[in-house]
């Protein structure tokens, strides 16, 4: 693809602001907080983001609204829409429409529809709708799947009819392990944000006793591994639990054993909502700690009060302080940004502009997307030979005053 070309057309349209993490705006939290078990004092005095900047060259939808395409011409979606963790599904899709509303208003020329199929985030009952799909020739490209285990249970289906489809959520590294030349990865897997949540909880925290607990999903199984070894000596115990587990008490007697400071949950906010306020009933005063799959305000509304020792590590750029983003996302949705709200936007908005481009059918579509090299309002997107991005940032969010609030890149 030439870059330079694409950054012409799209030049005019990047007007957001840009203030990368290294030098974004900050303030500290509202006081230092005492938290952990008995004997245990976290740093949790750390300043929060207050704005960041997004890349003047970035591709936005609208191109120069000069495309042409067929009337027929589709984009799909393929993932939660209902189930226990449908919220994550409802942000990226969310951001997928918002996408495609704003590319269709700029292009009277190039009118592209939207399609959305409900996974249930279920591995189980994702092969029926990602096989529908696939046989709907109209359909070029799909953004989905969310989850890691329907990603894995899904993938030679798409490789089968050559159908290009980028995923903003899925993090099981070894998605990209089954040699699919369909499957891209839009942020991060968990060999990055793994480390990088071990990093954020033993020097960003200073926890010195971490307990970590994952549930049986690929996700969770996958992310529990590469915490693990990213904390070492600091893991002083660990157990497993099951989705869709209801009583965590075995597991939190467990914890208050080990005088934990803080707990990692390898898994969902379905389960990591009522886990933490049990834990928090029993007496843990230690901080809660959760990756991108807790990370959602389903979590808050589920949790209570007992949310407040919640912290997050997440693959994904905090699209509510992006104004211009957030504004026009409020408009359509009545909502701020949630998770991976941004990333789908992105990940349609590279789509809309292969489309632009005179990429309208599943070959070309997905020759555009193996050559893609630009950026996006939450990342610079461009792919190894295995779908994986080059460079992800992981970034740190915490619990205040009942919202989810950015913290900056780990790291940096």
């Amino acid at each position: 693809m030439n870059r330079k070309k694409v950054m012409t057309a799209f030049a005019t349209a990047a007007t957001v602001t840009l203030l990368l993490t290294s030098c974004a705006n900050q303030e500290p939290a509202p006081g230092s907080t005492s938290a952990g078990s008995e004997g245990s004092n976290l740093n949790l005095d750390i300043p929060v983001l207050t704005s960041i900047e997004t890349p003047a060259d970035a591709v936005l939808p609208a191109g120069d609204g000069e495309a042409v395409c067929p009337s027929s011409t589709t984009l799909g979606y393929i993932g939660a829409e209902t189930g226990a963790n449908a919220q994550l599904g409802i942000n990226i899709f969310n951001g997928i429409q918002l996408a495609i509303d704003q590319h269709n208003k700029a292009n009277p020329g190039c009118q592209v529809a939207f399609k959305k199929f409900d996974t249930e985030g279920d591995p189980t009952k994702a092969t029926g709708p990602v096989t529908q799909a696939t046989k709907e020739e109209n359909i070029v490209g799909v953004v989905g799947l969310p989850f890691s285990g329907e990603s894995k249970a899904t993938g030679n289906i798409f490789e089968q009819v050559k159908l290009v489809h980028i995923t903003p959520a899925a993090t099981n590294p070894g998605l990209t392990t089954n040699g699919w030349t369909t499957f891209f990865r839009g942020l991060g897997n968990d060999a990055v944000q793994g480390p990088a949540a071990a990093q954020f909880m033993t020097e960003t925290m200073g926890a010195e006793k971490v307990y970590l607990v994952q549930d049986d999903s690929d996700y969770g199984i996958g992310l529990g591994a590469t915490t693990t070894e990213g904390l070492g000596d600091k893991l002083v115990g660990s157990d497993k639990v099951t989705t869709g587990q209801k009583d965590f008490s075995a597991t939190i007697s467990k914890i208050i054993n080990s005088d934990a400071d803080a707990v990692f949950y390898s898994g969902y906010f379905a389960e990591g909502a009522p886990f933490n306020q049990q834990l928090v009933a029993k007496g843990f005063k230690g901080a809660f700690v959760g990756p991108d799959g807790v990370k959602d305000d389903q979590f808050i509304k589920q949790a209570g009060d007992a949310s407040n020792n919640a912290f997050f590590t997440c693959p994904c750029i905090p699209g509510e302080l992006i104004p211009d983003f957030a504004e026009a996302y409020k408009e359509l949705t009545s909502a701020d940004p949630g998770t991976y709200s941004i990333e789908g936007y992105d990940a349609a908005t590279i789509l809309l502009a292969g489309i632009d481009a005179g990429n309208q059918d599943r070959p070309t579509l997905l020759d555009w997307v193996n050559n893609y090299e630009a950026s996006g309002l939450s990342k610079f997107y461009k792919w190894d030979d295995k779908g994986e991005l080059q460079a992800p940032t992981v970034y740190g969010y915490r619990v205040q005053d009942g919202k989810i609030v950015p913290i900056g890149a780990i790291g940096e």
